[in-house]
């Protein structure tokens, strides 16, 4: 095997950010890897309002799952529905094949669809602190062993049906869950509104309901209202070792904000955030250094570095929107940014 190459992506530290919520409490810097220059110094400004705000961005940690679906075929939708009410009641019986793969991967839950004489099942899984595709797949590909032993009625179909739905845009995963579903929220004081934004509770609100919500209505967005979550997840993925693919997903999410009196509500909601403090990607050095001093690497329960991880990308996310639709309520303000940290003489 030839010895691996890399490709250069800048990365800075930024913040630090100050959160509070139900997976942790505190100021935290975070990494973000981009050759979107312009990315750093606005989200910067976003971490610096999260510091003068009494608890700063409350992050909250809704829940979490894996999913993979699996195809199976009968001979017609009846048999199928059958089959599928004999599987979804056998939980206990499926959780054992599930622990012969894994000591982390934990089946939480099945929903199946038919299509015709096809079936559809979804196995969802808690998989301690990885993202958990490997995870979820072996254990479903034993799950489907098992199954087909004993419903003579199905034959194999396939390991993954698309109704996951991995690195695809769809509504499903919005419903069901995919990842951690994080909701990040922060009120803003009308001076620091002014003084540290250039803007005003109802001119971020009146932007959002008419940028992300009507315009994304007429661009035809699936389950997605933002303006940009997916630049700060794929700098925050490629900073931590994540699968940069699962932005697809991760960036359907919402942005909502309201007036309060003169102070701003803001927050954002990413109801499939994937990542993982452990698994493939984690072994680079430079990753693993990261990882550290985000301290997702100490000694804690199964899963708890990997919410602490989601909730820090989760929030960094919120930094960079904020930034962002405070910039857009301005005339030229977005343009002078970029003209100032990208533009370069020719």
């Amino acid at each position: 095997m030839t010895e691996a190459a890399f490709a250069p992506v800048p990365l800075r530290w930024l913040g630090p950010v100050r959160i509070s919520g139900n997976v942790m409490n505190g100021e935290q810097e975070v990494p973000l890897a981009t050759y979107e220059t312009t990315l750093w110094p606005s989200v910067r400004r976003g971490a610096h309002v999260s510091t003068m705000v009494d608890g700063g961005i409350r992050a909250t940690l809704i829940d979490e799952r894996m999913a993979r679906s699996v195809l199976f075929e009968a001979d017609d939708a009846g048999s199928a529905l059958a089959a599928a009410r004999r599987i979804e009641a056998d939980l206990p019986a499926l959780q054992a094949v599930v622990s012969a793969t894994s000591r982390f991967a934990t089946l939480i839950d099945i929903n199946h669809q038919i299509v015709g004489n096809l079936l559809f099942l979804r196995f969802e899984f808690t998989t301690g602190d990885a993202a958990g595709h490997n995870m979820v797949t072996l254990a479903s590909d034993a799950l489907m062993a098992h199954i087909l032993d004993r419903e003579s009625a199905l034959r194999y179909g396939s390991i993954s049906g698309n109704y996951c739905t991995d690195k695809k845009t769809s509504a499903v995963n919005g419903i069901l869950g995919r990842g951690k579903n994080v909701v990040t929220e922060i009120v803003i004081p009308e001076e620091i509104l002014r003084r540290r934004l250039r803007t005003s509770a109802s001119a971020l609100a009146q932007l959002n309901v008419r940028k992300n919500l009507v315009g994304g209505a007429v661009a035809g967005s699936l389950r997605s209202a933002n303006a940009h979550f997916a630049n700060m997840l794929l700098a925050f993925y490629l900073a931590t070792g994540q699968d940069a693919a699962n932005i697809v997903e991760g960036s359907q999410g919402f942005t909502h904000a309201e007036e309060r009196g003169d102070d701003l509500y803001f927050s954002c909601t990413i109801p499939n955030l994937i990542v993982g403090s452990v698994g493939n990607g984690k072994g680079i050095d430079a990753i693993t250094e990261n990882l550290d001093r985000l301290g997702c690497s100490e000694e804690r329960e199964p899963g708890e570095n990997a919410r602490r991880l989601a909730v820090l990308c989760a929030a960094t996310v919120l930094c960079g929107e904020l930034s962002l639709m405070a910039a857009q309520t301005n005339p030229g303000e977005l343009m002078a940014a970029h003209l100032q940290f990208e533009r370069t003489s020719r």
